[in-house]
């Protein structure tokens, strides 16, 4: 389903100004046949979390004949996008302060509830185009040259440097590709001889260049377009892995060249996966969702903040993205989880995910079954920001900084818990 904004929409950060060749995408399947419906449902926005997130996955789970926690919907996290959180939406009206304005991000959710209802019949209108699934294909396949750690580290273990999706010091880009997991994972649904549903994972910040006004879904999008041409007959669906300290900061000056390049290289990764793909025979029986739910802790300068918002809304007009900040804090002390949810199907166990997850969530994830395929979708509920590893709060840097992530550094036992439960059943 198109999920672009017309001109003149509110992106995230920018005004729309324009459209692009490729505009951006919700695309999902359904499993019937094991018990509840499951859908799996890939965005090509910014984020989508709190309320926002219920609101989703309520929607499409009422239109499916499935419960929410049998749906997982994750974002792209393309940045010339669009995101949701009437949490924080309804921070802002409660102060007086207006939604839409940019300062500097984007709140009013109208565009994006029009959304949840064109989303609601769209799947309605899928259920009856449902195709038998008879096989199912497994395939990796490395991709090489996009992906970087974000942080550059000093003697001591602290951070030095933060590598964003653009660096244009030739100096920080020399610096080591630093830690990432340069494999793509692909699952593909088959008809007998013909594949119906390819699904692609791999983890990175999916941006060349952006903050143009001109709406678009970035190298991830075109490397997606590029694989429907070439298998036409399946619809192609691509997850954002755990990539939330992962960008191409080391191969990109900021050229925009570099979209078609980085397209082209993680297209390349997807064609090499799916000529590795190994299909065998499949059941109903072979299928399970399972889920995990999760309470998050919030950081702890939350509070703080909480607080010196009782006296007057400075903090909000300083910054209005600390309105979803303190719709986390509300969700998180009313006891709301989040559910971390695994599709099993044989011996391949796809883990679904909030937030900007550092990709050694994935590594280990992989690390604890490597008698199983293994891969991840994050980006879900995007409420917690940034979700780094206990070492890596102590360690430093942006994602973990009060600017970046709204939990604690405990969280990493609540996730690590999670994954390894979530592995076993």
């Amino acid at each position: 389903m198109d999920v672009t904004p017309p001109v003149g929409s509110q992106l995230a950060y920018d005004t729309e100004i324009n459209k692009w060749d490729l505009g951006l995408r919700a695309k999902g399947i359904i499993l019937f046949g094991s018990g509840l419906p499951i859908v799996m449902c890939a965005v090509d926005w910014l984020g989508i979390g709190n309320e926002g997130m219920d609101q989703f996955k309520n929607a499409i789970a009422a239109a499916a004949g499935t419960i929410p926690n049998h749906v997982t919907v994750n974002v792209l996290h393309q940045h010339d996008a669009p995101g949701y959180d009437p949490g924080a939406e309804q921070v802002l009206l409660e102060a007086g302060i207006d939604p839409a304005v940019i300062h500097p991000t984007n709140y009013e959710g109208t565009f994006a509830r029009e959304c949840i209802r064109q989303l609601t019949i769209a799947v309605r209108n899928s259920l009856d185009k449902s195709q038998p699934i008879t096989h199912i294909g497994l395939g990796k396949s490395k991709v090489n040259k996009v992906a970087s750690n974000r942080n550059i580290y000093d003697a001591s273990g602290k951070v030095r440097l933060t590598r964003m999706s653009t660096t244009k010091d030739s100096l920080v880009r020399a610096e080591p590709e630093g830690l990432i997991d340069p494999e793509l994972s692909l699952i593909s649904f088959w008809n007998h001889d013909k594949p119906v549903a390819i699904l692609s994972y791999y983890a990175t910040h999916p941006q060349s260049y952006y903050r143009t006004g001109v709406v678009n879904p970035d190298f991830p999008g075109v490397a997606r377009f590029y694989r429907q041409l070439a298998e036409p007959d399946a619809i192609h669906i691509h997850f954002n892995g755990a990539g939330g300290n992962i960008a191409a900061g080391k191969y990109n000056d900021g050229s925009h060249k570099n979209r078609l390049v980085f397209a082209e290289r993680l297209a390349e990764g997807m064609r090499l996966a799916w000529e590795s793909t190994k299909r065998e025979s499949v059941k109903a029986q072979d299928i399970d969702w399972v889920v995990e739910p999760v309470i998050l802790p919030p950081a702890k300068y939350l509070f703080k903040m909480q607080k010196e918002l009782l006296v007057d809304n400075t903090l909000l007009k300083k910054n209005n993205g600390n309105a979803e900040k303190m719709a986390w804090l509300r969700r998180s002390e009313s006891g709301m989880k989040i559910d971390l949810g695994c599709l099993k199907i044989k011996n391949a166990r796809i883990l679904y995910m909030p937030g900007e997850l550092f990709v050694e969530y994935q590594l280990a994830a992989k690390a604890q079954r490597p008698d199983l395929f293994v891969a991840m979708a994050a980006y879900g509920d995007m409420g917690p920001g940034y979700i780094g590893t206990a070492d890596a709060y102590k360690r430093g840097g942006y994602e973990v900084s009060e600017l970046g992530s709204n939990v604690a550094p405990e969280v990493e036992v609540v996730l690590m818990k999670a994954i390894k439960l979530l592995l076993q059943k």
